[in-house]
C-alpha cells in the first residue's frame, strides 16, 4: 500500500510588498530556512507565492502569515526561533509587535458565558516582567508557570536541562522586583564546582576567583540591565555576587536570592542556603538533575530538595522539558536523545547512580 503524498500548502502575500517579502524572509532567506528545519517542512518561493510541503506545512504557513503581518522591519532570526518554541510547546506564538490583549479575550469569553473557556485562557497568558531592556514573558506553558510561581511563592525551584531559560526568566524576575522597589537588593550565588574538570588553585582576589563561575549570572545582568546600570548597582552592593560558601552565618532581608546550578550543591549546602531566608525575601533556585558535577560518594542537594520539600506549603517546583529549550532547534533534539539513552531518574539516583548498559569503564 502506497503512502499519500502530503498536499502542499500555498501562502500569497495580501497586499503585496516587495519590503515586507525581503523583510519576512531575512538575510538569505535564513528565516525561511529556520523554519524550514525546524517544523521539517520544504518551502519554495516561486514569484510572490510560497509553496510548503510537508506533514507540517500548515503550522509553517501560519507562521508566515502571522510574520509577514507585522514585517514592516526586518524580522529577527531570534524571534523566529522563540516563535518556533511557542508552536512546539502548544502555545499559539505571536509575532514580535503583535498586540496581546488577554483582558479583552477574558472579557468576550465572559459575555459568551464561556467561564472555563476564560479559565484556560488566563492560565496560558504568561506574566510580564518590566526590564529595562524591554517588556519580558514565558514562551512556553513551563516558563509561563514559572513565572508566576516565582511572583506568587517565597521559595521557587526551577528544574530542568539546558537552555530552558531558567537561570535567565529568575533573574529578570529579580531585576522586575528591584525596579518595582520589591526588594533592596539581588543576591546571586552559584556553587563553585569545575564541570567534570579540576582548574587548580586560581589566581587574584575573591572577585577574580568566583567570575569565572558566575560568568552566566553576569550576562544576564548584562542583557536585562545594560552594562554600565549594573557596573552601578554592584557598587553600590545592590546586586552582590558571591560563592555559596559565603552564605552561612547571613540572615537575607528584603532581597532577592538566586542560587544557580544547585545541582551542584551537597544536601548541607542546599539545608544551610535555603535557611538564609529572611523577611521580605524571595529565592529562586535552579538546576539541572542531569548535569552533577559533584563525586559520586556525594548526594545533590538539589535531588535531595525534591524529594524532601514538594509538599512543603510555600514552596513551588517547575520542570522543564525539552520542548521548553530556547536556544538552536539541535539542542531540544540533543537532550531528547540523551533522555533515551538514560533517563533522568538514573541519573538522579545519586551517589550510586544505575550503571549504563554497554558502557565504558573507567580505566
Amino acid at each position: 500500500m502506497k503512502n499519500t503524498p502530503t498536499q502542499p500548502s500555498y501562502f500569497i502575500p495580501e497586499p503585496l510588498d516587495n519590503t515586507r517579502l525581503a523583510h519576512l524572509c531575512g538575510p538569505l532567506d535564513e528565516n525561511l530556512r529556520q523554519i524550514s528545519a525546524a517544523l521539517d517542512v520544504t518551502i519554495f518561493r516561486r514569484g510572490e507565492k510560497f509553496i510548503v510541503s510537508g506533514s507540517n506545512a500548515e503550522r509553517a504557513v501560519e507562521l508566515l502569515e502571522r510574520f509577514y503581518a507585522v514585517a514592516n522591519k526586518v524580522v529577527p532570526i531570534e524571534e523566529v526561533q522563540l516563535a518556533l518554541v511557542e508552536q512546539r510547546s502548544g502555545l499559539k506564538p505571536r509575532a514580535p509587535g503583535e498586540a496581546e490583549a488577554p483582558e479583552a479575550a477574558s472579557k468576550q469569553d465572559e459575555d459568551d458565558g464561556a467561564a472555563a473557556g476564560a479559565e484556560e485562557l488566563s492560565e496560558l497568558v504568561s506574566p510580564t516582567l518590566k526590564t529595562r531592556r524591554s517588556d519580558l514573558r514565558g514562551r512556553t506553558p513551563h516558563q509561563i508557570q514559572y513565572l508566576r510561581s516565582v511572583l506568587e511563592h517565597d521559595i521557587s525551584f526551577g528544574v530542568g536541562p539546558a537552555g530552558t531559560g531558567k537561570t535567565y526568566l529568575a533573574v529578570a524576575c529579580a531585576v522586575d522586583a528591584l525596579e518595582r522597589d520589591a526588594v533592596k537588593r539581588i543576591i546571586l550565588t552559584r556553587p563553585a564546582v569545575e564541570a567534570g574538570e579540576r582548574l587548580g588553585f586560581l589566581p587574584g582576589d575573591l572577585s577574580q576567583k568566583v567570575d569565572p563561575y558566575l560568568r552566566p549570572l553576569y550576562d544576564a545582568l548584562y542583557d536585562l540591565l545594560g552594562f554600565d546600570r549594573t557596573q552601578k548597582l554592584f557598587e553600590k552592593q545592590v546586586i552582590e555576587i558571591a560563592p555559596l560558601a559565603y552564605m552561612r552565618g547571613r540572615t537575607l532581608n528584603h532581597a532577592f536570592v538566586i542560587l544557580d546550578e544547585a545541582q551542584n550543591t551537597t544536601v548541607e549546602q542546599m539545608k544551610m542556603f535555603l535557611t538564609r531566608i529572611g523577611f521580605g525575601s524571595k529565592a529562586v533556585i535552579t538546576g539541572d538533575v542531569t548535569q552533577v558535577d559533584l563525586h559520586k560518594s556525594q548526594r545533590s542537594g538539589l535531588v535531595d530538595a525534591i524529594h524532601v520539600l514538594k509538599n512543603v506549603r510555600g514552596i513551588a517546583f517547575t520542570h522543564f522539558a525539552s520542548e521548553d529549550v530556547v536556544r538552536h532547534p539541535v539542542v531540544a533534539r540533543i537532550i531528547d536523545a540523551y533522555e533515551k539513552n538514560s533517563s533522568i531518574e538514573e541519573l538522579a539516583a545519586l551517589p550510586k547512580p544505575t550503571p549504563v548498559k554497554n558502557a565504558r569503564k573507567k580505566t
